[in-house]
Formats: C-alpha cells, sequence, structure tokens
C-alpha cells in the first residue's frame, strides 16, 4: 500500500459554532473547578498553620488547672484542645475502659480511667496505651496507681465513632473515646465534656501503661495541593489560548483562498 504524502493529507477546516461552544463550556468548567479547589486549599493551608501554631504553643506551656464544672459548657476544641492542663484526684480503676488503640508500639489498647475530684466530679484520663496482652489470659489487669495524685496531659475533646467501627458498650468492645458511652457504661453520672491524655512518665519510661504519646505532628501538604490546582487552571488556559489561535489561524487561510 503506498503511503500518503503531506499534499495527499487534507487539512480539516474549522470547528463549527457547536463544538466551540462545547469546547469552551468545557474549558470554563475545568477553569472553574480547579480555581474553586485550588482557592479551598488556600483557606485549608491557612487553618492547618492556625491549627499547628495553637497546638505548638498550647502543648508547651505549663499545666494549668483544667476546666472546672462551671466552664465545661464552654469548652470546645478551638478554644481548649490540646491544652496542658492539671487534674488531682483518685482514679476509678474498677471502672476504666480499653480501647483499641494502633500506635508505634503496635495494636493495643488506650487505658481510659475515670478520676474522681475530692469535690466528686469526675474527668475521663487516658493513662495511655497498653499492648493487647497487657492484661494477662485471666483477663485480670495490673493495679494501677492507689490514693490521691496529681495527673497532668493534654485536654483532648471525645471521639464519637472511630473508622468502620462502632462501640459496642453491652459487649464492651470500645474503639472510640466516647466519653458520654463510656460514662453510660460505667455508671459514673455526669462526666467533664473531655478527656485528658495522661502525660509521659520519665520516671518509668518503660511501664505500662505508657503516656505521652499523643499525636501533635499534623500533615501540611495543602501548599503543593493548590499549587497542583492553580497550575491545572493555567494549563487550561493555555490549551483554550492554543485552540483559539489554530481556530483563527484557520479561518484567515479559509478567507485567503476565497
Amino acid at each position: 500500500m503506498a503511503r500518503l504524502g503531506a499534499a495527499d493529507v487534507t487539512e480539516r477546516g474549522p470547528r463549527g459554532p457547536l463544538a466551540l461552544s462545547l469546547l469552551a463550556l468545557l474549558a470554563l468548567a475545568c477553569f472553574s473547578g480547579f480555581v474553586a479547589l485550588g482557592t479551598w486549599q488556600v483557606h485549608r493551608l491557612a487553618w492547618k498553620r492556625e491549627l499547628i501554631a495553637r497546638v505548638e504553643q498550647r502543648v508547651h506551656a505549663p499545666a494549668a488547672e483544667a476546666p472546672r464544672p462551671a466552664e465545661w459548657a464552654g469548652v470546645t476544641a478551638a478554644t481548649h484542645e490540646y491544652l496542658h492542663v492539671r487534674l488531682t484526684g483518685v482514679f476509678l480503676h474498677d471502672r476504666q475502659a480499653l480501647v483499641a488503640a494502633s500506635t508505634g508500639f503496635g495494636s493495643g489498647y488506650w487505658v481510659m480511667t475515670p478520676l474522681r475530684a475530692a469535690d466528686g466530679n469526675v474527668v475521663l484520663v487516658n493513662r495511655g496505651f497498653v499492648p493487647t496482652d497487657w492484661c494477662g489470659r485471666n483477663g485480670r489487669c495490673a493495679a494501677g496507681p492507689a490514693g490521691e495524685l496529681t495527673v497532668t496531659g493534654l485536654l483532648r475533646m471525645p471521639e464519637t465513632r472511630a473508622f468502620l467501627r462502632h462501640n459496642d458498650p453491652a459487649q464492651n468492645r470500645w474503639y472510640a473515646r466516647d466519653v458520654q458511652a463510656i460514662a453510660a457504661a460505667r455508671g459514673l453520672g455526669p462526666v467533664a465534656p473531655f478527656f485528658v491524655d495522661q502525660d509521659a512518665d520519665p520516671a518509668n519510661a518503660d511501664a505500662w501503661p505508657r503516656g505521652g504519646l499523643t499525636v501533635t505532628a499534623f500533615p501540611n501538604s495543602h501548599l503543593s495541593y493548590l499549587i497542583t490546582w492553580y497550575v491545572l487552571a493555567l494549563m487550561v488556559v493555555l490549551a483554550a489560548a492554543y485552540v483559539g489561535r489554530h481556530e483563527y489561524r484557520l479561518r484567515r487561510k479559509l478567507r485567503a483562498g476565497d
């Protein structure tokens, strides 16, 4: 079969109004979508930077008294989460709950133990991480500290659910640190609307539970995301300009041939 030469190839004519209109609408939709996504990432970047700065300031501050019952109604993630706080009371080890967890030490549990202050108020304290065999084959967990003591840690807001898993209080299976659900299951009555991640104990660094494992380093890829979306928007503009220039040249050439 003979190969076609350049002279045998017929150059296509300009696109019609309908085709150009559809291409323009597609380009406009893509451009608008990419710009909207980029702008959203701009706001996310500002939010993430503010969050990182706020958390860094709070976690390294000296421990202050935890919010009292009169202040509980005003406790929110924006105003209180990750504050370094101090509590004094007695642990109620017989009413603690083990919440499934995964850390750098492997799979295990967070030990959520109620702490009752002298005035009777109760705050759930996450004493730290323990491996799955911490309670032994007989299901008896190691005895915790007795008597009145002072605990320091980071104030955290409750979790209502875990990814793809739901708490099952009837079966004593916990996957999210849901303060109110644990309090109801353990008969604690009113409790603080937050829990406290206990600090690490340098004197017992190798003991379980292992405190001080709160994640305070947050990934921040929003700058690369916003650059990506804006570059894609720019590429749409360049592609539209190329198509427009090409169509203009075809029409000019057609008019010259007439």
